[in-house]
Protein backbone atom coordinates (compact mmCIF):
# COMPACT_ATOMS: atom_id res chain seq x y z
CA UNK A 1 0.00 0.00 0.00
CA UNK A 2 2.89 2.33 0.78
CA UNK A 3 4.41 1.65 -2.63
CA UNK A 4 1.07 2.38 -4.30
CA UNK A 5 0.75 5.65 -2.38
CA UNK A 6 4.25 6.69 -3.43
CA UNK A 7 3.50 5.87 -7.06
CA UNK A 8 0.27 7.88 -6.85
CA UNK A 9 2.24 10.81 -5.43
CA UNK A 10 4.75 10.68 -8.28
CA UNK A 11 1.94 10.57 -10.85
CA UNK A 12 0.34 13.59 -9.16
CA UNK A 13 3.59 15.59 -9.31
CA UNK A 14 4.18 14.70 -12.96
CA UNK A 15 0.56 15.58 -13.86
CA UNK A 16 0.78 19.02 -12.23
CA UNK A 17 4.09 19.78 -13.94
CA UNK A 18 2.63 18.62 -17.27
CA UNK A 19 -0.35 20.98 -16.88
CA UNK A 20 2.01 23.84 -16.00
CA UNK A 21 4.21 23.14 -19.03
CA UNK A 22 1.16 22.75 -21.28
CA UNK A 23 -0.29 26.14 -20.27
CA UNK A 24 3.11 27.81 -20.73
CA UNK A 25 3.54 26.29 -24.20
CA UNK A 26 -0.01 27.28 -25.16
CA UNK A 27 0.67 30.93 -24.35
CA UNK A 28 4.01 30.71 -26.17
CA UNK A 29 2.06 29.74 -29.29
CA UNK A 30 -0.61 32.41 -28.78
CA UNK A 31 1.67 35.28 -27.77
CA UNK A 32 4.78 34.31 -29.71
CA UNK A 33 8.37 33.31 -28.91
CA UNK A 34 8.81 36.42 -26.76
CA UNK A 35 6.66 34.75 -24.09
CA UNK A 36 9.44 32.20 -23.52
CA UNK A 37 12.18 34.83 -23.36
CA UNK A 38 14.35 34.97 -20.19
CA UNK A 39 13.00 38.41 -19.32
CA UNK A 40 9.38 37.29 -19.53
CA UNK A 41 10.04 34.13 -17.52
CA UNK A 42 11.69 36.32 -14.92
CA UNK A 43 8.57 38.52 -14.84
CA UNK A 44 6.33 35.49 -14.32
CA UNK A 45 8.51 34.27 -11.46
CA UNK A 46 8.56 37.72 -9.84
CA UNK A 47 4.77 37.98 -9.89
CA UNK A 48 4.33 34.39 -8.76
CA UNK A 49 6.82 34.81 -5.89
CA UNK A 50 4.38 37.03 -3.97
CA UNK A 51 1.63 34.41 -4.34
CA UNK A 52 4.03 31.61 -3.39
CA UNK A 53 5.33 33.36 -0.26
CA UNK A 54 1.84 34.09 1.06
CA UNK A 55 0.69 30.69 -0.21
CA UNK A 56 3.19 28.88 2.03
CA UNK A 57 1.34 30.12 5.10
CA UNK A 58 -2.07 29.72 3.47
CA UNK A 59 -1.28 26.08 2.69
CA UNK A 60 -0.55 25.40 6.36
CA UNK A 61 -3.72 27.20 7.44
CA UNK A 62 -5.86 25.26 4.96
CA UNK A 63 -4.25 21.93 5.89
CA UNK A 64 -5.23 22.71 9.50
CA UNK A 65 -8.82 23.13 8.33
CA UNK A 66 -8.86 26.95 8.25
CA UNK A 67 -8.87 29.75 5.71
CA UNK A 68 -7.51 33.32 5.67
CA UNK A 69 -9.53 35.76 3.60
CA UNK A 70 -7.50 38.66 5.04
CA UNK A 71 -4.24 37.69 3.32
CA UNK A 72 -4.40 40.53 0.77
CA UNK A 73 -5.10 43.11 3.47
CA UNK A 74 -2.21 41.74 5.53
CA UNK A 75 0.11 42.09 2.55
CA UNK A 76 -0.95 45.73 2.17
CA UNK A 77 -0.35 46.34 5.90
CA UNK A 78 3.14 44.87 5.60
CA UNK A 79 3.86 47.10 2.59
CA UNK A 80 2.85 50.21 4.54
CA UNK A 81 4.78 49.27 7.69
CA UNK A 82 7.92 48.48 5.65
CA UNK A 83 7.62 51.79 3.78
CA UNK A 84 7.13 53.80 6.97
CA UNK A 85 10.22 52.32 8.60
CA UNK A 86 12.39 52.96 5.56
CA UNK A 87 11.01 56.49 5.16
CA UNK A 88 11.80 57.20 8.81
CA UNK A 89 15.43 56.24 8.14
CA UNK A 90 15.63 58.45 5.06
CA UNK A 91 18.37 56.30 3.58
CA UNK A 92 20.92 57.42 6.18
CA UNK A 93 21.67 54.07 7.85
CA UNK A 94 20.50 51.20 5.58
CA UNK A 95 22.56 48.56 7.39
CA UNK A 96 20.38 49.06 10.47
CA UNK A 97 17.01 50.09 9.06
CA UNK A 98 16.72 47.59 6.20
CA UNK A 99 16.66 44.57 8.56
CA UNK A 100 14.31 46.51 10.86
CA UNK A 101 11.97 47.15 7.92
CA UNK A 102 11.94 43.45 7.04
CA UNK A 103 11.31 42.46 10.65
CA UNK A 104 8.62 45.13 10.97
CA UNK A 105 6.72 43.97 7.89
CA UNK A 106 6.92 40.32 8.93
CA UNK A 107 5.98 41.11 12.55
CA UNK A 108 2.93 43.09 11.43
CA UNK A 109 1.70 40.07 9.47
CA UNK A 110 2.46 37.67 12.31
CA UNK A 111 0.55 39.86 14.80
CA UNK A 112 -2.49 39.95 12.52
CA UNK A 113 -2.38 36.16 12.11
CA UNK A 114 -2.00 35.59 15.85
CA UNK A 115 -4.97 37.84 16.66
CA UNK A 116 -7.11 36.03 14.10
CA UNK A 117 -6.06 32.67 15.51
CA UNK A 118 -6.91 33.80 19.05
CA UNK A 119 -10.33 35.05 17.95
CA UNK A 120 -11.10 31.81 16.11
CA UNK A 121 -10.15 29.59 19.06
CA UNK A 122 -11.57 31.74 21.86
CA UNK A 123 -14.85 32.80 20.24
CA UNK A 124 -15.26 29.45 18.44
CA UNK A 125 -16.42 31.20 15.29
CA UNK A 126 -15.62 29.64 11.93
CA UNK A 127 -12.42 30.99 10.30
CA UNK A 128 -14.36 32.19 7.26
CA UNK A 129 -16.28 34.77 9.32
CA UNK A 130 -13.34 35.92 11.44
CA UNK A 131 -11.03 36.39 8.46
CA UNK A 132 -13.79 37.97 6.38
CA UNK A 133 -14.06 40.59 9.11
CA UNK A 134 -10.27 40.80 9.10
CA UNK A 135 -10.25 41.44 5.37
CA UNK A 136 -12.22 44.66 5.92
CA UNK A 137 -10.88 45.77 9.31
CA UNK A 138 -7.20 45.21 8.52
CA UNK A 139 -7.61 47.14 5.27
CA UNK A 140 -9.21 49.98 7.22
CA UNK A 141 -6.43 49.89 9.82
CA UNK A 142 -3.85 50.05 7.04
CA UNK A 143 -5.50 53.11 5.53
CA UNK A 144 -5.65 54.73 8.97
CA UNK A 145 -1.96 54.11 9.63
CA UNK A 146 -1.00 55.49 6.21
CA UNK A 147 -3.47 58.39 6.52
CA UNK A 148 -4.98 57.24 3.21
CA UNK A 149 -1.75 58.15 1.43
CA UNK A 150 0.79 56.11 -0.52
CA UNK A 151 4.09 56.08 1.32
CA UNK A 152 7.18 56.43 -0.86
CA UNK A 153 10.51 56.02 0.93
CA UNK A 154 13.84 57.08 -0.62
CA UNK A 155 15.92 54.63 -2.67
CA UNK A 156 16.77 51.63 -0.52
CA UNK A 157 18.40 48.19 -0.69
CA UNK A 158 15.09 46.30 -0.83
CA UNK A 159 13.90 48.14 -3.93
CA UNK A 160 17.28 48.08 -5.65
CA UNK A 161 18.04 44.41 -5.03
CA UNK A 162 15.25 42.23 -3.65
CA UNK A 163 12.85 42.21 -6.62
CA UNK A 164 14.64 44.35 -9.20
CA UNK A 165 14.83 42.60 -12.62
CA UNK A 166 18.27 41.21 -13.46
CA UNK A 167 17.73 40.24 -17.10
CA UNK A 168 19.41 42.68 -19.47
CA UNK A 169 21.80 43.89 -16.77
CA UNK A 170 25.27 42.72 -15.83
CA UNK A 171 23.63 40.46 -13.26
CA UNK A 172 21.72 38.38 -15.82
CA UNK A 173 23.82 35.36 -14.80
CA UNK A 174 21.79 35.45 -11.58
CA UNK A 175 18.67 34.52 -13.65
CA UNK A 176 16.18 35.85 -11.07
CA UNK A 177 16.16 38.55 -8.36
CA UNK A 178 17.19 37.73 -4.81
CA UNK A 179 13.55 37.77 -3.72
CA UNK A 180 12.66 34.92 -6.08
CA UNK A 181 15.54 32.80 -4.78
CA UNK A 182 14.56 33.67 -1.19
CA UNK A 183 11.01 32.52 -1.93
CA UNK A 184 12.33 29.22 -3.28
CA UNK A 185 14.40 28.70 -0.12
CA UNK A 186 11.36 29.55 2.02
CA UNK A 187 9.28 27.00 0.07
CA UNK A 188 11.85 24.25 0.64
CA UNK A 189 12.00 25.16 4.34
CA UNK A 190 8.20 25.15 4.65
CA UNK A 191 7.99 21.75 2.96
CA UNK A 192 10.58 20.28 5.33
CA UNK A 193 8.81 21.89 8.28
CA UNK A 194 5.48 20.27 7.43
CA UNK A 195 7.05 16.89 6.77
CA UNK A 196 9.59 16.49 9.55
CA UNK A 197 8.60 18.62 12.57
CA UNK A 198 6.17 17.81 15.36
CA UNK A 199 4.14 20.97 14.70
CA UNK A 200 3.94 20.10 11.00
CA UNK A 201 2.48 16.69 11.81
CA UNK A 202 0.07 18.28 14.27
CA UNK A 203 -1.16 20.66 11.56
CA UNK A 204 -2.10 17.69 9.37
CA UNK A 205 -3.67 15.90 12.33
CA UNK A 206 -5.86 18.86 13.31
CA UNK A 207 -7.06 19.31 9.73
CA UNK A 208 -7.72 15.61 9.20
CA UNK A 209 -9.84 15.07 12.31
CA UNK A 210 -9.85 17.65 15.08
CA UNK A 211 -11.62 15.42 17.61
CA UNK A 212 -9.24 12.52 17.08
CA UNK A 213 -6.24 14.87 17.26
CA UNK A 214 -7.47 16.19 20.61
CA UNK A 215 -7.94 12.65 21.95
CA UNK A 216 -4.37 11.86 20.88
CA UNK A 217 -3.06 14.73 23.00
CA UNK A 218 -2.57 17.33 20.28
CA UNK A 219 -3.05 20.87 21.66
CA UNK A 220 -5.58 21.86 19.01
CA UNK A 221 -6.17 25.49 20.04
CA UNK A 222 -2.46 26.23 20.41
CA UNK A 223 -1.75 24.60 17.04
CA UNK A 224 -4.39 26.76 15.35
CA UNK A 225 -3.02 29.96 16.88
CA UNK A 226 0.52 29.05 15.83
CA UNK A 227 -0.49 28.15 12.29
CA UNK A 228 -2.33 31.46 11.84
CA UNK A 229 0.67 33.34 13.25
CA UNK A 230 2.96 31.52 10.80
CA UNK A 231 0.53 32.22 7.96
CA UNK A 232 0.50 35.90 8.90
CA UNK A 233 4.29 36.01 8.96
CA UNK A 234 4.46 34.58 5.43
CA UNK A 235 1.87 37.13 4.28
CA UNK A 236 4.06 39.82 5.85
CA UNK A 237 7.05 38.55 3.88
CA UNK A 238 4.91 38.58 0.73
CA UNK A 239 4.14 42.22 1.48
CA UNK A 240 7.87 42.98 1.61
CA UNK A 241 8.30 41.35 -1.80
CA UNK A 242 5.39 43.37 -3.20
CA UNK A 243 6.82 46.58 -1.73
CA UNK A 244 10.21 45.82 -3.25
CA UNK A 245 8.71 45.71 -6.75
CA UNK A 246 7.21 49.19 -6.38
CA UNK A 247 9.18 50.96 -3.62
CA UNK A 248 5.77 52.04 -2.43
CA UNK A 249 3.54 51.38 0.54
CA UNK A 250 0.02 51.22 -0.86
CA UNK A 251 -2.82 50.96 1.68
CA UNK A 252 -5.06 49.93 -1.24
CA UNK A 253 -2.48 47.50 -2.67
CA UNK A 254 -2.77 43.72 -3.04
CA UNK A 255 -6.48 43.91 -3.79
CA UNK A 256 -7.97 40.45 -4.41
CA UNK A 257 -4.62 38.77 -3.72
CA UNK A 258 -6.36 36.47 -1.25
CA UNK A 259 -8.26 35.03 -4.23
CA UNK A 260 -5.08 34.27 -6.16
CA UNK A 261 -3.33 32.87 -3.08
CA UNK A 262 -6.20 30.55 -2.17
CA UNK A 263 -6.54 29.60 -5.84
CA UNK A 264 -2.85 28.66 -5.96
CA UNK A 265 -3.31 26.38 -2.95
CA UNK A 266 -6.48 24.76 -4.32
CA UNK A 267 -5.01 24.27 -7.80
CA UNK A 268 -1.99 22.72 -6.11
CA UNK A 269 -4.19 20.11 -4.41
CA UNK A 270 -4.74 21.60 -0.95
CA UNK A 271 -8.16 20.58 0.32
CA UNK A 272 -10.65 23.17 1.52
CA UNK A 273 -11.76 20.57 4.07
CA UNK A 274 -8.32 20.32 5.65
CA UNK A 275 -5.82 17.52 6.18
CA UNK A 276 -4.48 17.46 2.61
CA UNK A 277 -1.96 19.68 0.86
CA UNK A 278 1.66 20.12 -0.16
CA UNK A 279 4.00 23.08 -0.54
CA UNK A 280 5.12 21.78 -3.95
CA UNK A 281 1.54 21.84 -5.20
CA UNK A 282 1.09 25.43 -4.02
CA UNK A 283 4.27 26.54 -5.81
CA UNK A 284 3.02 24.95 -9.05
CA UNK A 285 -0.41 26.54 -8.53
CA UNK A 286 1.10 29.99 -7.99
CA UNK A 287 3.25 29.66 -11.11
CA UNK A 288 0.14 28.68 -13.07
CA UNK A 289 -1.69 31.78 -11.79
CA UNK A 290 1.33 33.92 -12.76
CA UNK A 291 1.45 32.43 -16.26
CA UNK A 292 -2.29 32.96 -16.73
CA UNK A 293 -2.15 36.58 -15.55
CA UNK A 294 0.83 37.62 -17.66
CA UNK A 295 -0.12 35.43 -20.63
CA UNK A 296 -3.65 36.81 -20.74
CA UNK A 297 -2.35 40.39 -20.58
CA UNK A 298 0.15 39.84 -23.39
CA UNK A 299 -2.46 38.02 -25.46
CA UNK A 300 -4.70 41.05 -25.16
CA UNK A 301 -7.50 39.33 -23.26
CA UNK A 302 -9.89 41.72 -21.47
CA UNK A 303 -9.61 41.74 -17.68
CA UNK A 304 -13.03 40.17 -17.28
CA UNK A 305 -12.00 37.24 -19.49
CA UNK A 306 -8.93 36.68 -17.29
CA UNK A 307 -11.15 36.59 -14.21
CA UNK A 308 -13.60 34.16 -15.86
CA UNK A 309 -10.77 31.80 -16.85
CA UNK A 310 -9.16 31.82 -13.40
CA UNK A 311 -12.55 31.27 -11.75
CA UNK A 312 -13.30 28.29 -13.97
CA UNK A 313 -9.87 26.82 -13.26
CA UNK A 314 -10.52 27.07 -9.51
CA UNK A 315 -13.86 25.27 -9.89
CA UNK A 316 -12.25 22.58 -12.06
CA UNK A 317 -9.40 22.12 -9.56
CA UNK A 318 -11.79 21.70 -6.62
CA UNK A 319 -13.96 19.27 -8.61
CA UNK A 320 -10.90 17.24 -9.62
CA UNK A 321 -9.61 17.11 -6.04
CA UNK A 322 -13.02 15.89 -4.84
CA UNK A 323 -13.12 13.16 -7.50
CA UNK A 324 -9.62 12.05 -6.55
CA UNK A 325 -10.62 11.96 -2.89
CA UNK A 326 -13.66 9.81 -3.68
CA UNK A 327 -11.52 7.41 -5.71
CA UNK A 328 -9.06 7.01 -2.84
CA UNK A 329 -11.88 6.31 -0.33
CA UNK A 330 -13.53 3.72 -2.61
Amino acid sequence: MTGLAKFSGVVDVVARLAVLAGVFLAFTVVVGPSFASPGNIEGICMQSAVYVMAGLGMTMIMIAGGIDLAAGSTIALSMVVTSMILKHDGGQNPALWTPLAVLGGMAAGMLVGMVQGLLITSLRIVPFIITLGGLVSIRGLTKQIADNQEISPPANWLYQNLMFPVQGRTLNWQLFPIGVWATLVAAVGAGLFLRYTRLGRRIYAVGSNESTARLCGVPVERTKILVYAIGGAFAGLAGILEFSKLNLGQPTGAQMYELYIIAACVIGGTSLRGGVGTIFGTVVGALLIGILNIGAQQAGWPKQVQEIVIGLIIIAAVALNQLRGQEKRS
